[in-house]
């Protein structure tokens, strides 16, 4: 069968399908290129990218994995593919944990599957910060956990790290010594430990977020992968 499209025309629809999100739509494209054409598109960098991302709608990581790792991408589909390889293997972990993951599971996970160099730039990427400037947000945060925008600017030059990360990590900080919190008193049968470095005023989770005592947790279900839309950075 004779191709009805060029190879750019083909390249140009599968871009278009991408960025408008319409992933059905992309996939039936896809299967309606006869088989005589892989040959010619396979080095198309955006016929590649629609292809691994029609892998990752379908729950097929594994195609998606050998798709990113089999040729070397341009830096522009780099934030794309790299959101496709972190969410798979993210739900690939949550299905065989059989919950949720947390911000050091995803560490973990990112550890043990870095990405390949094929949609990766070369720029090192850190999640950690150094213990220095850990131990001034701490000091600081036994002061006053909810520092202002003024302190956080400050708190940033202080620690070379930028004011979105210091926002971040007292955030992180407070969510985790509210669920602490929350664990001691059910196993204690009290309320919120008296003394905890609460700002006057600063609300407590709403009930809605918190299961009455007794309740049993619904069953955790492998999550279907997100629509390419919610996936951050607005258009693809």
């Amino acid at each position: 069968m004779a191709m009805v499209f060029s190879a750019e025309q083909v390249a140009c629809v599968c871009e278009v399908l991408l960025q408008s999100g319409r992933m059905e739509s992309l996939t039936g494209f896809l299967r309606t290129l006869p088989p005589s054409s892989s040959s010619c598109l396979g080095g198309l960098e955006s016929v590649l990218k629609a292809r691994a991302a029609v892998a990752f709608h379908l729950g097929r990581f594994s195609d998606l994995y050998a798709l990113l790792e089999g040729f070397p991408f341009s830096n522009r589909s780099h934030p794309l593919l790299q959101q496709l390889w972190l969410r798979a293997h993210y739900l690939e972990a949550e299905c065989q944990r059989g919950r949720p993951l947390g911000a050091v599971g995803k560490y973990r996970v990112r550890r043990k599957f870095p990405l390949p160099r094929t949609i990766w730039d070369g720029e090192e990427t850190s999640y950690c910060f150094k213990e220095k400037s850990r131990s001034v947000l701490r000091e600081w945060y036994y002061h006053k956990p909810y520092p202002s925008p003024r302190e956080k600017r400050a708190l940033a030059a202080a620690t070379g790290l930028t004011p979105t990360q210091v926002s971040n990590w007292f955030k992180n900080r407070r969510q985790r010594d509210r669920a602490t919190h929350r664990t001691t008193g059910e196993q204690e049968g009290c309320g919120p430990l008296i003394g905890s470095n609460r700002t006057p005023g600063a609300a407590y989770p709403s009930d809605n977020d918190l299961s009455s005592p007794g309740t049993p947790s619904p069953p955790f279900s492998c999550p279907q992968p997100p629509p390419l839309s919610h996936m951050g950075g607005g258009q693809l």
